[in-house]
């Protein structure tokens, strides 16, 4: 899961060097996410796993995404 969503961000932040993210990478001090990117993230994490966000979901680690996915598939 870690990896297939390190591809989902260096689509949105092609800048990242994905080899030093870790679930304990911050997006926003660590990446630089601002909330635009925030917002890209959410799109292409909606279309790469086939789902919406129904509701409002604060990510600040890369390990909440991954946490978050895997309790979703």
């Amino acid at each position: 899961m870690l990896d297939k969503l390190k591809e989902i961000l260096a689509r949105v932040l092609p800048a990242i060097d994905t080899s030093a993210v870790t679930e304990q990478t911050r997006l926003v001090e660590d990446l630089g996410f601002d909330s635009l990117a925030l917002i890209m993230l959410a799109m292409e994490i909606e279309d790469a796993f086939h789902f919406k966000f129904a509701d409002f979901v604060r990510f600040e680690t890369v390990g909440d995404v991954v946490g978050y996915l895997e309790s979703r598939i």
